[in-house]
């Protein structure tokens, strides 16, 4: 079997990965294989000198360096799976550094947004009314991902503890709470979806299953449906979760086991926005903030 189909399958199998981040893996793969082809080599040929040619190549060419970085920690993978496999017996990645990258910040809703988003909603007089509202206030009440989301199915839902056991990446479960408002939208919701076969908890409009593409269109909708625009998309509903929470004095390792990130480095980029907002509140507010006299 080729290499690349073997590592390929062992993300979607092994490591329950999205068919996009599969995707992402893919064309950086072969990104590599076509510039070891263009100077004579195969995958087995690779060394750290060659590597530092090719990030410079890509450089060069234009793309940046978060893209570098991301191509490198895919091809660290696929190069430790095929170590793993027996088909090399090291890693040429392990001794290559990705390069510096400016940090991007997350953005996040402030809660006037998100409370004016759900009120308009709400006043929708169309068929898929319930749905969104659950959809939107199930995203910011939880903070899962638009992946986990769509692969919600009935069982694992407890309405009455207001919790739902999620099956994230790496096949990894955990649980997550939901609010009491969103737990009444949910029953609003089902007490007037239709059942489907396979359980799910969102469906489209012709009875299938959800699509995170789906998703993203869905929330496109909702704001031309209530004529306001917020540049929705399932993540920010995911950043402004964790934002409010810090925000809200929550413990940075609880906000790290909801969000389900393996580091809490991941995690604490959010204390950023949180400073940043203390320090609007601060300028705003105090009376001498903006003075400059003397002391």
């Amino acid at each position: 079997m080729d290499k690349i189909i073997e590592f390929l399958e062992h993300l979607k199998l092994d490591l329950n990965y999205s068919d996009k981040t599969i995707k992402s893996y893919e064309i950086d793969i072969r990104s590599f294989k076509e510039y070891l082809s263009s100077v004579g080599l195969d995958f087995e040929g690779a060394n750290p000198q060659i590597i530092r040619m090719y990030l410079s190549k890509q450089l060069e060419e234009g793309n940046t360096k978060v893209t570098c970085c991301r191509r490198l920690s895919g091809l660290r993978s696929f190069y430790a799976f095929m170590v793993k496999r027996g088909y090399l017996k090291e890693n040429p990645f392990l001794f290559i550094s990705s390069p510096k990258k400016e940090i991007r910040y997350p953005e996040a809703l402030y809660l006037e947004q998100i409370e004016t988003l759900f009120s308009l909603n709400r006043q929708r007089t169309d068929d898929l009314r319930l749905r969104d509202q659950a959809i939107i206030e199930l995203l910011y009440a939880s903070g899962i991902r638009v992946s986990e989301l769509v692969n919600i199915k009935m069982p694992s839902i407890n309405l009455k503890n207001r919790t739902i056991r999620i099956l994230g990446k790496g096949r990894k479960e955990r649980i997550v709470m939901f609010s009491v408002s969103c737990q009444q939208t949910l029953m609003n919701y089902l007490h007037v979806s239709e059942e489907n076969a396979e359980g799910y908890l969102f469906i489209n409009s012709r009875g299938e299953k959800l699509t995170p593409r789906g998703v993203e269109y869905i929330l496109k909708e909702i704001q031309n449906k209530c004529g306001i625009q917020l540049g929705l998309h399932p993540h920010l509903f995911r950043h402004t979760f964790a934002t409010h929470l810090l925000e809200g004095g929550a413990d940075l390792r609880v906000i790290q086991e909801l969000l389900g990130h393996e580091s809490l480095n991941t995690t604490q980029v959010y204390t950023h926005i949180t400073e940043e907002a203390m320090k609007h509140q601060y300028e705003f507010s105090h009376p001498r903030a903006k003075k400059h006299g003397n002391s």
